[in-house]
């Protein structure tokens, strides 16, 4: 019982849970800098949608309701992409530092960033774990931290190095449960004899881990899906990389079971996938959580 409460326990097992995401994508020999190479003109596409901007506002309407303003604040946005919330920050005025370490996504968001009126944005290839906050001299030098379902977050060594940026606020979203793609659901019975279990769980942890530690934060967990269009070729490559994920050798024999599926199923090459799942969603505030340890 006494576990629930150690720190150190929990921090070993988010570290080393074999199920997490980071660890899932390692197992299949994914790199997380180069994942979204080959679909980041869809992810671009995806992101500024008309599906994709109201989702933005959501997550950006709810940061106000805690606090966060964006005029003339300094933003450190972790995992930027093509800019699906780096451009709506420096929109609303703030002036954004982007990491992104993938360069077809980099090439995007200078691309998105260069019609910008006001707030500026400012473009870090480096991958953030490669980067040495202390001689970049970004210690407690953001009004706020921004990572979005970002592998960088893997566990808790990883989010104190993020939390060591900001000044103000830190937000980390996550997969706080099961994650959905149909096509998966669709393809996993003719190539497996065992249950689907995609869990990922590194809400849980997130959350404990900063209860534990003393932080002050506010939570959100909402259920979110998207559409998404694939020819037979883009949807066998990304079918392939989520079994691999979920434990699959991926195989020439499973390659052609998934191949063969897609060419009787979809002969219009027209793969339509339905993605999503639960998200979490955290805000960390970093000022009540020093006020808390002088109070203390």
């Amino acid at each position: 019982m006494n576990d629930l409460f150690d720190e150190v326990v929990w921090e070993k097992a988010w570290k080393n849970d074999p199920q997490t995401a980071v660890n899932k994508m390692k197992r299949a020999g994914i790199d997380t800098t180069h994942a979204f190479d080959h679909k980041a003109a869809v992810f671009n596409e995806q992101s500024f949608n008309e599906e994709g901007r109201l989702r933005t506002k959501r997550i950006m309407n709810w940061l106000e309701g805690q606090g966060v303003t964006y005029k003339d604040a300094t933003i450190l946005d972790i995992g930027a992409a093509s800019g699906g919330f780096s451009i709506p920050f420096a929109e609303r005025g703030a002036d954004v530092t982007s990491v992104e370490p993938c360069l077809p996504l980099v090439e995007l968001l200078q691309n998105n960033a260069a019609g910008l009126s006001q707030g500026t944005v400012n473009i870090v290839t480096e991958p953030f774990e490669n980067i040495d906050v202390k001689a970049k001299e970004w210690e407690k030098a953001f009004d706020l931290v921004f990572v979005s379902m970002c592998p960088v977050v893997s566990d808790w060594e990883s989010v104190k190095k993020v939390l060591s940026c900001a000044k103000q606020y830190c937000y980390i979203s996550t997969m706080a449960g099961s994650s959905v793609n149909s096509l998966v659901n669709e393809v996993w019975p003719l190539v497996s004899d065992r249950p689907l279990k995609p869990k990922h769980m590194e809400m849980g942890y997130l959350l404990h881990l900063l209860y534990l530690k003393g932080y002050a934060y506010q939570s959100l967990v909402t259920r979110e899906m998207k559409t998404i269009e694939l020819s037979r070729t883009e949807a066998l490559q990304e079918t392939m990389a989520w079994l691999g994920m979920h434990g699959d050798a991926k195989s020439d024999q499973t390659r052609e079971i998934v191949a063969d599926y897609l060419n009787r199923t979809y002969p219009d090459d027209r793969v339509v996938i339905q993605q999503g799942g639960r998200f979490g969603k955290v805000l960390i505030q970093l000022e009540d959580q020093r006020m808390f340890t002088r109070e203390l």
